[in-house]
Formats: structure tokens, C-alpha cells, sequence
């Protein structure tokens, strides 16, 4: 695979536009409305933009707690607020419709996006309750709409869960792949802005030689190097964040410094 085509760059760093809390939402503003989440975003992909951000990826970040299954509320209002967005995206970018398979690669497909992150394998015990995502479907709706072109990035070990079973995460690696067509294979933290072990990034890239597996939660300007030394690429959030908070907007000074430290990396 071609991570440049796909992603913008050989060792791509994916910066994440977090929506604010979507309608149906519990913590939802319903005063502000959709008009308040696309200005919100907009300034998100301004800052990641100008600070040299690789690609960009869109995820419902603010729609605790999360659901197993897509609202049809909450779906349709995210590909409204990307459709009013993308006039301002000017690299790859992606989708992440927590925590849904299938409603990401439908949501994907609808907007033209590149890429697409979600748990597509798996059973988990999760607080979300047991959690068993439908790879088969999602990855049939890429087929049907002739999407080759859409990577799909597995990620193996999800936030907020465990998963039930006993094999490594080599094994579940290899499987992801092997038995689900991973194009790209992602390592997490236990919760969102908590790094993956350095160990587990190792495992999966060692059973993986030639996929590309990357970092997917807690990277940040300290850990990128050694990070960077293992991983084909890493998806950033809250780091990027005004004071580092998962729920600030993007802080385009940090985007900034954390690129050109990326940039120096890459030589």
C-alpha cells in the first residue's frame, strides 16, 4: 500500500476534527445547533491545516456516551456538517463514526472520503456493553459501491473495552488481515489521549511486515520519536488541543511545533 496516495505522506500523522456533541446527543446544543458544530470544525481544520498537519479525520468524538449502533439523527447531521466542510479540506481526509462499522464506511462512502477508522473485529467487553462489530457488512458496502479505493483502518485493541478471548495481539493482528482485509491496522491506549504500549505497537508490526500499522491514541511531541521508530504513521487528538484537553479546539501553535518536530524525524 501506498501510505503518500492515501494519506499524504510516507510516515503520515492524521490530525483529528473532534465534532462537538451531535443532535440526539445528550450534551447537544440545541441553541447553537449545527451552525455552532461547523464553525467549531472549520476553525479545527484551519489550525491543522496551517500547521502542516498531514491528513485530517473526521470522528463524533463529542456524542457520549457512545453508541454500538448509529443513531440515524446523529449519521445524517455528521455527513451534513462534512458536506458543508469540504470546501475547506485541502488534504486527504477520513471518518470515524463511533462506534460503527458500518455506519463508517457508509458515511465514507457518501462524503468521498479517503479513509476510514473503526473496530471492525472482535468481541469486546466494553461500557458501551458486549461489543461484536460487523466487518463482513461494512466492507460489503465498499465492494457494492465500488470503493476499492477507501482504506480501512482496523483498530485492534478499542478504548473503553477489553476483548474477550485470550489471543494476542499478534494473532489478532494477523487475523485482522488475514480474515478481514485490514488495509491498515491500528494499536490504541485503553482510552482516548492514553498511549498504546510500545511493546503492543511492536508485536503488531512484527507480525505485520508489510501492512502498515499505526499508533492511534496518545501520541504526543515527546513519544512521537520512539514511536515513529516502530509505526508507519499515528493518528493525533487531544495533544493538538488548546492546554492538551480532548475537548478544546485544535491549538495551531501545537500543531506547528509537533510537524516541524515530525518533519525533522522523517529526514
Amino acid at each position: 500500500m501506498k501510505l503518500r496516495q492515501t494519506f499524504g505522506s510516507d510516515k503520515p500523522v492524521i490530525g483529528m476534527v473532534h465534532l462537538p456533541p451531535l443532535p440526539s446527543a445528550p450534551l447537544y446544543d440545541a441553541k447553537g445547533g449545527m451552525a455552532k458544530i461547523i464553525e467549531s470544525c472549520a476553525r479545527d481544520i484551519e489550525a491543522l491545516q496551517s500547521g502542516g498537519i498531514d491528513a485530517i479525520m473526521f470522528g463524533n468524538e463529542g456524542d457520549r456516551p457512545y453508541l454500538l449502533k448509529a443513531s440515524p439523527v446523529t449519521l445524517a447531521a455528521m455527513a451534513f456538517a462534512i458536506g458543508e466542510l469540504k470546501r475547506l479540506i485541502k488534504v486527504p481526509f477520513g471518518v470515524n463514526y463511533l462506534w460503527d462499522p458500518v455506519a463508517t464506511v457508509s458515511l465514507a462512502v457518501a462524503s468521498g472520503a479517503s479513509f476510514a477508522r473503526e473496530i471492525f473485529t472482535g468481541v469486546y467487553d466494553s461500557d458501551m456493553g458486549l461489543w461484536a462489530p460487523d466487518a463482513a457488512t461494512a466492507l460489503r458496502i465498499r465492494s457494492d459501491c465500488q470503493r476499492a479505493d477507501l482504506k480501512l483502518m482496523f483498530n485492534i485493541n478499542a478504548e473503553f473495552a477489553s476483548p474477550v478471548g485470550t489471543r494476542s495481539i499478534a494473532q489478532r493482528a494477523k487475523s485482522a488481515v488475514f480474515s478481514s482485509l485490514a488495509d491498515v491496522v491500528l494499536v490504541s491506549g485503553p482510552m482516548t489521549g492514553q498511549p498504546a504500549e510500545t511493546a503492543d505497537l511492536k508485536l503488531a508490526k512484527d507480525a505485520l511486515p508489510t501492512t502498515p500499522v499505526f499508533a492511534n491514541t496518545g501520541v504526543n511531541i515527546d513519544n512521537v520519536g520512539d514511536i515513529l521508530k516502530i509505526a508507519d504513521g499515528c493518528v493525533i487528538g487531544s495533544h493538538l488541543k488548546v492546554d492538551g484537553n480532548t475537548w478544546n479546539n485544535i491549538d495551531k501553535v501545537r500543531v506547528k511545533r509537533f510537524m516541524d518536530k515530525v518533519r525533522k524525524l522523517r529526514k
